[in-house]
């Protein structure tokens, strides 16, 4: 029986949440964004940012992640950056099927730039922020979401649906065992 329990990672602006809502949909699960549930607390990512740093951040990324992996017949959109500790990507190995979508660093800030939440909610990540932002995490990141990942899809071109639907399919070729 495949997992019942799907996770999204990938970088910012591939499509984590997007996707997860038409999955969770197909499925008649219940959908989570991570990041939402951190921000629940009544500050955004920027503001834990500012007030805590990243460690702090992280810390309270951890926790949450931690609490839904408890959960079953959800599918979670997990923030970019989860993949950086290593407890994180074991937690999300053990808990669930874990689908990587990717997009080339110009389509991911494009929908950035597209996004007029972004800036608010979400902080520089390098000291330039922007465009090298996205080409020198998302590289650096390659490795932790490769670890993880059970499924592997590019969102840059195939539509939201096509994208829920692949994963799905993936999924649902899956074994709770198949894992190493």
């Amino acid at each position: 029986m495949p997992h019942p329990l799907i996770f999204l990672i990938g970088y910012r602006g591939t499509g984590k949440s997007t996707v997860g809502q038409l999955l969770a949909d197909r499925l008649g699960w219940a959908f989570v964004d991570a990041d939402e549930r951190i921000e629940a607390a009544g500050k955004t990512i920027a503001d834990i940012f500012a007030a805590e740093g990243e460690p702090g951040f992280r810390d309270r990324e951890s926790a949450v992640l931690a609490d839904l992996c408890s959960l079953t017949r959800h599918v979670v959109a997990t923030g970019g950056g989860v993949i950086l500790r290593p407890g994180n990507r074991e937690l999300l190995r053990k808990a669930g099927f874990v689908a990587w979508l990717t997009a080339s660093p110009e389509t991911a800030w494009a929908r950035l730039r597209g996004d007029p939440t972004t800036a608010a909610r979400r902080p520089n990540l390098t000291p330039k922020g922007g465009f090298d932002e996205v080409r020198t995490l998302t590289a650096a990141r390659e490795h932790f979401y490769r670890e993880c990942a059970d499924f592997v899809i590019d969102t840059g071109e195939p539509s939201p649906s096509v994208v829920a639907d692949a994963i799905f399919t993936a999924w649902n070729g899956s074994t709770s065992t198949s894992r190493p």
